[in-house]
């Protein structure tokens, strides 16, 4: 059995990862590309464990457990600045690519979340990692994933073979969420409002968060629709105090996408916010689906710059009024 056969739903990334292994023609980088909690650093994992433990049981229980020389996975020590620092990087995570594999034949480095590990807006690192790339070792393998692979250095990105990885269909999802033994009835609105992520899946549906978003995204779009600066102002504080925003906005995000999709007089049962789908459609029916789809881009440009460190309460004053601008 392959380790990639716990992989669901990205045929074409295995496919190819797959049959590059088994002709001996395993780049040295790669660049996984998709959004999160689709399985991208699963499968570079998975890809690893194969090459490295070659069906041997107790070295993928190894790979594992994160104790193989081999087959090394790298994430921020510092949570408070994310990005892996670049004294860390060349003073102990390069300086093992130069050395030959340890016990199997091939090295692996895996770095998920590469976008936040070598942000563009911050060289040192990146550059540092670029140098690596550029003089690759027999058998020394990179993986990089990220959800942003525009935020990394163009130079780095040309140095990866780039393979892409899709949202998950609904039952994949369903069968995760079914393993967490969640409730049945978190299970479906969860997978809606998921934007096909088994990582957002799995928050909405173990907090119970499903209701009080709901509520709060129709308060937004009543916000925009009917308050005036000082409430919109109040509203972007509030929502800034919260601990699960990206989520929030995501849920935004979800709701705006709805109103597109009503709008057009789509198939109701592909809305996320399919059980108040008459409230949707009721204010789908005055608001067309430019303006729509033109607040989900909105919303999708704050999420990215606050992931890129802007300051939170200017992003989301600037979203507000922005939504409310939008015609």
């Amino acid at each position: 059995m392959s380790a990639l056969d716990v992989v669901k739903a990205q045929g074409a990334a295995v496919e190819t990862l797959r049959r590059a292994r088994e002709l001996g023609r395993m780049a040295s980088a790669y660049l996984f590309v998709g959004p999160s909690g689709v399985g991208k650093e699963l499968t570079a994992t998975a890809i690893a464990t194969d090459a490295v433990a070659a069906g041997d049981p107790h070295v993928a229980d190894r790979i594992e457990m994160g104790t193989h020389p081999d087959v090394r996975v790298f994430r921020p020590r510092d949570e408070g600045k994310r990005n892996i620092q670049v004294e860390v990087l060349r003073n102990e995570i390069l300086p093992l690519a130069q050395f030959a594999p340890f016990e199997a034949e091939s090295t692996f480095f895996i770095f998920p979340e590469a976008d936040v590990s070598f942000p563009e807006f911050q060289p040192e690192a990146a550059n540092a990692l670029l140098k690596t790339l550029e003089e690759p070792r027999p058998n020394v393998h990179f993986i990089l994933t990220s959800e942003r692979p525009d935020s990394l250095l163009s130079t780095i990105r040309s140095r990866c073979q780039r393979v892409r990885f899709g949202r998950l269909p609904t039952v994949v999802l369903r069968e995760i969420l079914l393993k967490d033994n969640l409730p049945e009835t978190s299970i479906a609105p969860a997978i809606a409002l998921s934007a096909g992520r088994a990582d957002v899946a799995l928050e909405l549906a173990r907090h119970g968060t499903i209701e009080e978003l709901t509520d709060l995204v129709f308060s937004v779009d009543d916000a925009v629709r009917e308050s005036g600066p000082g409430t919109l102002l109040d509203f972007a504080e509030k929502l800034g105090r919260r601990d699960d925003l990206e989520l929030a906005l995501l849920a935004m995000q979800s709701f705006y996408r709805d109103l597109a999709i009503s709008s057009l007089g789509d198939d109701p049962t592909s809305l996320a916010f399919s059980g108040r789908g008459d409230e949707v459609r009721r204010r789908a029916a005055s608001i067309d689906c430019s303006a729509a789809a033109a607040r989900v881009s909105l919303i999708h440009a704050c999420i990215e710059s606050m992931r890129q460190n802007a300051n939170r309460q200017v992003a989301l004053d600037s979203l507000l009024f922005g939504l409310r601008d939008v015609l």
